[in-house]
């Protein structure tokens, strides 16, 4: 095949590397990590990356994936060091499976759309020598996208509910069988229940197309900001939150919800048995 493709800038990418190697060779704390001692920290900046594009952060996007990419080189400097692999094997190793996944782009394969292209994936993978279809999901993934990945790749080979309306059933079919542990003591169960049912309602995620990880992170996000601005007010009037009430901490929480927002209708907090710390 005569196609041309953008070649990596291999200037830049040179440059840095021997930075990281001379790093790896001259500095008294990059000299002694290890794989498993860096190992949060490339954690810790996946996780930096995401949240830069949660927050549409471009310039930062940019900064944290270049520390993302410190990562990569820092780990295959290590194993070039003790003689396992080098970055020019992880380079090639990964050049050369995006080419075998992708028949339809580099060969002569055709597909008609993107759910194609995902069960084709699957098939090459299990071609690789994988036992299961499972496999491959990383055991340390946060349990909602894990959730959500086992799901995903079950349904690519067929293994899925047909309608979201027997998905929602579902979902409060595993309530409701919640609710019967209530009156056990057995924590095990309740546990145990509790899994069932947000394994369920990701289930449900999944087939309204959302994110269950990212929902529950905006969620997080918005409690933050209404709790914050409950410290900010209660500082204002000259209180500590230790020493406040739940009723006004809960009109603060409603005047945060409204800010920004007026025609938004509160719910008076004495006209419910729960507090509004508690309301969407």
């Amino acid at each position: 095949m005569n196609r041309r493709y953008p070649r990596i800038p291999l200037r830049e990418m040179e440059e840095f590397v021997t930075i990281v190697r001379r790093l790896r060779k001259e500095c008294p704390w990059d000299r002694k990590q290890t794989h498993k001692s860096i190992r949060d920290m490339l954690i810790e900046e996946a996780y930096e990356v995401v949240e830069t594009i949660d927050e549409h952060d471009l310039e930062n996007l940019k900064k944290e994936l270049g520390d993302l990419l410190l990562h990569v080189v820092m780990h295959a400097t290590i194993a070039e060091g003790a003689g396992t692999f080098t970055l020019r094997d992880v380079i090639q190793e990964i050049s050369g499976k995006l080419i075998y996944r992708h028949p339809h782009v580099f060969g002569r394969a055709k597909v008609r759309h993107a759910n194609e292209v995902k069960r084709r994936w699957e098939q090459l993978k299990m071609a690789e020598g994988r036992t299961s279809i499972l496999d491959g999901v990383p055991k340390g993934l946060p349990a909602l996208r894990q959730a959500l990945s086992i799901q995903g790749r079950a349904a690519r080979v067929g293994f899925d509910w047909r309608k979201k309306e027997d998905v929602w059933e579902k979902v409060r079919e595993e309530l409701d069988e919640l609710k019967a542990t209530l009156s056990t003591r057995s924590t095990k169960r309740r546990e145990e229940e509790l899994g069932y049912f947000l394994f369920a309602l990701v289930n449900y995620a999944r087939f309204l197309g959302i994110n269950p990880e990212s929902a529950l992170r905006l969620t997080i996000k918005k409690f933050n900001k209404r709790f914050q601005f409950i410290e900010k007010e209660l500082i204002r009037a000259g209180k500590e939150i230790n020493h406040s009430t739940l009723e006004e901490m809960d009109e603060l929480w409603n005047k945060a919800k409204t800010k920004g927002n007026p025609k938004l209708k509160i719910r008076n907090s004495k006209q419910t048995q729960r507090p509004g710390l508690s309301q969407g």
